[in-house]
């Protein structure tokens, strides 16, 4: 007999996570695996996109084990699922396995709309996963960041955060956390300047500059100095970050006035100007190249590696050679 759903519980049947912001998408996936851990530390875990779950697949991961374990599905996209599993899917719904936790993570638009529908009416537990594209819910968001985390920042310091990131959620947590380790009693406006303003943002953004330029020679030397004068190397890992993901953001965006990019991409119109300098030698595959290469850095730099240094100058070498791809 199927268990009966409760929406507020981790662990209900069903989780449905809706929407475009990956960082909340891999927070809801995250809570329901830690909570499936909690109960049962050898709990397995299946992360799967749309072209792993074939027909008949879903059937042969949920079915009943012989050492009835626990088990978590992960079903990213599911929106790109084919027309034969969304059928598996729609009837696993209606009878969810014991011990089983199903997470479907659904983009949240019209596609798949069939598939989205059905699991709402099944009661699946939702979760919102929108992108934050307003100032005032990324704001929220920073402060829900610290609060969770138990500490105290002021308004002006949960401001001064959000305007020198900027939109993207990531970097937005990855700041806060930032903060909340390195900084002891209530984190104010002066504490995150010292951290993201003046000498320590000029430094770590024209590295990242000058990577996404194609200039390797000044890239390095800018790396150096930074790091000689005690910028934190994840400072500048989000500066590479942030210059590599604006070409990538400004290069598949729609042509227009950089006021009006600038409203739909979250930047400042001045950034538009500067980004559309820099992105001339740039390919998609070259973007997709630089961010793979600020993602192994930022894990180097926080314990996945023996040599922050060294794995920052790998990025920054490999972000300059995209950088001049079309250039040959």
């Amino acid at each position: 007999m199927a268990r009966k759903t409760d929406t507020a519980d981790v662990l209900a049947p069903v989780t449905l996570a809706v929407g475009q912001e990956d960082l909340l998408l891999d927070r809801a996936v995250q809570e329901v695996v830690a909570a499936a851990r909690a109960a049962d530390a050898d709990t397995d875990v299946r992360d799967l996109t749309p072209d792993q779950l074939q027909p008949g697949t879903l059937a042969e991961l949920t079915s009943p084990s012989l050492f009835a374990e626990r088990k978590v599905v992960v079903v990213r996209n599911a929106q790109d699922l084919s027309a034969d599993t969304i059928k598996d899917v729609k009837a696993y719904l209606g009878a969810p396995a014991e011990e089983i936790t199903l997470v479907l993570l659904h983009a949240g638009g019209a596609k798949g709309k069939g598939l989205l529908d059905a699991a709402r009416k099944a009661g699946a537990r939702e979760v919102a996963c929108a992108k934050m594209t307003k100032p005032a819910d990324r704001l929220s968001f920073v402060r829900a960041e610290f609060r969770t985390a138990g500490r105290s920042a002021t308004p002006e310091a949960c401001q001064a955060l959000v305007d020198a990131i900027g939109s993207d959620l990531r970097e937005l947590a990855s700041a806060a956390a930032q903060l909340v380790a390195d900084v002891e009693g209530t984190i104010d406006e002066a504490v995150v300047g010292r951290y993201y303003t003046g000498r320590a943002e000029a430094s770590s953004f024209t590295v990242a500059d000058r990577a996404v330029e194609g200039r390797a020679a000044e890239a390095l030397e800018a790396l150096r100095w930074s790091l000689s004068t005690g910028v934190a190397p994840v400072l500048i890992t989000s500066a590479l970050a942030q210059g590599v993901r604006a070409i990538g953001k400004l290069s598949s965006a729609r042509g227009g006035r950089p006021a009006d990019l600038a409203r739909e991409l979250g930047m400042p119109p001045w950034k538009i100007d500067r980004v559309r300098q820099q992105m001339r030698g740039w390919t998609p595959d070259g973007i997709a190249v630089a961010l793979r290469a600020v993602a192994e850095a930022d894990a180097g730099v926080k314990g996945g590696g023996d040599d922050p240094e060294y794995a920052l100058e790998k990025a920054v070498v490999t972000i300059a050679r995209a950088a001049r791809s079309r250039r040959g």
